[in-house]
């Protein structure tokens, strides 16, 4: 998979490319993954245009969709996702929906993630990923869209393009046949990115005394979140296919023309 140097959309990526098994590859130009398309110009952006997007899977709560509005390529569908809903239903409000508001405040910031804290509230996220029902939901659609030829290209993200949008990177990677060494090294990827693109908020927050490592935590990726949901399909399920077929309810027949289409 290979970062794609757009001047508008943080953190955009293609899956294509990716190595699998076999000494196959993920087809180009058909699977895409960013940060938020609030900032998205395509006549200054020749590199987004020219992908062709077709259908766009916005993983954000409603709050983040509020904030910032996605700006859409004409003609390209739009689907919502919310992986969250049922945490931010529940009164909690994830970490990785609030980003730009705990990094506000480093007196805060310290009180709710000081102390392993942070690391802890995300491997709890990644595991409802797995097992919420909203979360369940998103990844569904997904796969049925990333399956289906008159989806065109389609593009998934979420707001910094690393938590919500990793999981799915990972698994439609997974099914398609990388290996456990390929899924870890693509969900660290983009943690250049996207310390690039928070850079201005993280000097803000540690220049007004913030912890450092709380930063980082917050910004960046780690093994250890993606381990989280991944151990919750280990227990819940055993296995991706079976999370895929009886936890997302996908279809063996849905899997297989996602292998058909993606993989060149």
């Amino acid at each position: 998979m290979t970062a794609t140097s757009s001047t508008t959309v943080a953190n955009l990526r293609d899956l294509g490319g990716t190595p699998l098994s076999g000494g196959r590859t993920v087809r180009p130009g058909l699977a895409l993954r960013s940060g938020q398309l609030d900032r998205l110009d395509l006549v200054a952006d020749p590199v987004m245009a020219a992908l062709g997007v077709r259908t766009v899977i916005d993983f954000r709560t409603d709050a983040e969709r509020l904030d910032h509005p996605d700006v859409v390529p004409e003609g390209a569908r739009v689907l919502v996702g919310d992986v969250l809903a049922d945490k931010v239903n529940s009164g909690a409000m994830p970490a990785a929906a609030q980003l730009k508001d705990l990094l506000s405040d480093p007196v805060v910031a310290e009180q709710h993630l000081g102390g392993g804290r942070v690391e802890a509230l995300f491997a709890e996220t990644y595991r409802s990923f797995v097992s919420s029902g909203s979360g369940r939901d998103a990844y569904r659609m997904l796969l049925t869209e990333l399956a289906d030829e008159a989806s065109g290209p389609v593009l998934f993200h979420c707001t910094a393009g690393k938590d919500r949008t990793g999981w799915g990177a990972t698994v439609v990677l997974s099914l398609l046949g990388a290996d456990d060494d390929t899924l870890m090294a693509e969900y660290l990827s983009v943690n250049p990115a996207v310390r690039k693109a928070f850079a201005p908020m993280i000097e803000g927050f540690t220049a007004a005394g913030g912890n450092p490592d709380i930063a980082i935590a917050l910004i960046g990726v780690v093994p250890e979140y993606l381990g989280a949901a991944l151990d919750e399909v280990a227990v819940r399920y055993g296995s991706m296919e079976k999370y895929v077929r009886e936890g997302l309810g996908v279809p063996d027949d849905t899997v297989a023309a996602l292998r058909t289409r993606l993989i060149a």
